[in-house]
């Protein structure tokens, strides 16, 4: 493909509350088995780019450690390859990333030292395929400055948390809010852009005269009427993980045939860092309905409609109902759960209960030596 790509993967949410204290929005666990940023890296891998930026910042230790080894998804190669880049202190700067087009400006040299004609910049905190090479040929064709990648939402859903896109005939963006108070479309922003490499030097460093750091407000927003900005729309699933809620909905989705259908056996597959673990094991008396258990599980209970991430052990006589349980978690015999997402790494004592109600998800957290009980 004729472009670099960037991945940008340094901000936080504050909307997913203590799920966010211990890693990157970037590094959650999906659907048992991989995080969020593995979609983005695997678009870019199925589109052939072969050269990928990944911009972190906020609790990077854990989407470091996941990003360790590049080989997973296709980019460990002599040319091009995958570079991670944290805010670092110079001579010439000591801030840390003020903004998304602060953090691609600090790192301005990745752009200026490839040859490329263009650059596909991603969020690494979204579920959905595509290539990004369809996003590339619809941006030549129509002689865009700049193509946003959009897509239709559902009139139930809200969408005051986006970007909202107002469109002409042609497809070229004549309204772009950002997280509007008053909703006048329901054509939101995913998170993904074609630019000139040599058009977003440019812009960056006229950003960085004018000390303005955000490529929506001060490069998206401020040009629309002086740059041609075009929309794509995306007709695939789409899921963006910003709040607890949307956070367990996007888990949720994967226990639907279809949604697992087009991520696991439709071409392209989505890949991870591969756990070497044994798979799951079920005890005898176990019952298991509707739901996903990643590798290294050791289940016994009753286990509905839930996601299960590696290396989870359920106690004897546990009824475990729509929830998450997130890695490395150990749970007593006699627990109730219901509603709820069990953080890594918890110890949840015998005897529990746990249930969210009215819509609350509960997010359960507990320490302890498991080991004495």
């Amino acid at each position: 493909m004729r472009a670099i790509g960037i991945i940008l993967a340094g901000g936080r949410s504050n909307r997913m509350k203590e799920l966010s204290r211990k890693r990157a929005v970037c590094a959650m666990p999906i659907a048992g088995a991989f995080r969020s940023i593995d979609f983005a890296l695997s678009n870019m891998e199925f589109s052939r780019v072969q050269k990928v930026a990944v911009l972190t910042q906020f609790n990077s230790r854990s989407l470091n450690e996941h990003l360790s080894s590049s080989k997973w998804w296709d980019f460990g190669r002599k040319q091009g390859g995958m570079f991670l880049f944290t805010p670092s202190f110079t001579n010439e700067n000591n801030n840390w990333y003020r903004g998304t087009a602060d953090a691609i400006a600090q790192n301005i040299s990745f752009l200026k030292t490839s040859h490329e004609p263009y650059v596909v910049i991603a969020s690494g905190d979204c579920v959905y395929k595509m290539d990004y090479n369809e996003v590339l040929e619809y941006h030549v064709a129509k002689r865009a400055d700049i193509t946003v990648v959009c897509k239709d939402m559902p009139g139930e859903v809200s969408v005051d948390r986006y970007g909202t896109i107002g469109m002409d005939e042609d497809g070229r963006i004549v309204d772009f809010v950002e997280k509007p108070l008053i909703v006048n479309s329901n054509i939101i922003s995913c998170g993904i852009y074609v630019i000139r490499r040599r058009l977003l030097i440019e812009l960056l460093e006229r950003c960085a005269e004018e000390g303005r750091f955000d490529f929506v407000q001060d490069i998206l927003i401020r040009y629309k009427d002086i740059k041609r900005i075009y929309g794509y729309k995306l007709d695939g699933y789409w899921r963006n993980i910003a709040s607890v809620n949307d956070y367990f909905q996007t888990n949720m989705d994967f226990l639907r045939p279809d949604v697992r259908q087009f991520f696991f056996k439709e071409y392209p597959e989505v890949h991870t860092k591969v756990a070497d673990l044994p798979p799951a094991k079920y005890n005898q008396g176990v019952h298991v309905k509707n739901s996903l258990l990643s590798s290294g599980c050791i289940v016994n209970g009753t286990i509905e409609d839930s996601v299960l991430f590696h290396q989870v052990y359920v106690g004897n006589n546990c009824v475990i109902r729509n929830s998450l349980i997130l890695n490395d978690v150990y749970i007593g015999d006699n627990t109730y759960i219901e509603n709820c997402i069990v953080e890594t790494d918890s110890t949840i004592q015998a005897n529990s209960y746990y249930k969210g109600e009215n819509g609350i998800r509960i997010i359960v957290e507990e320490k302890g030596e498991r080991y004495n009980i």
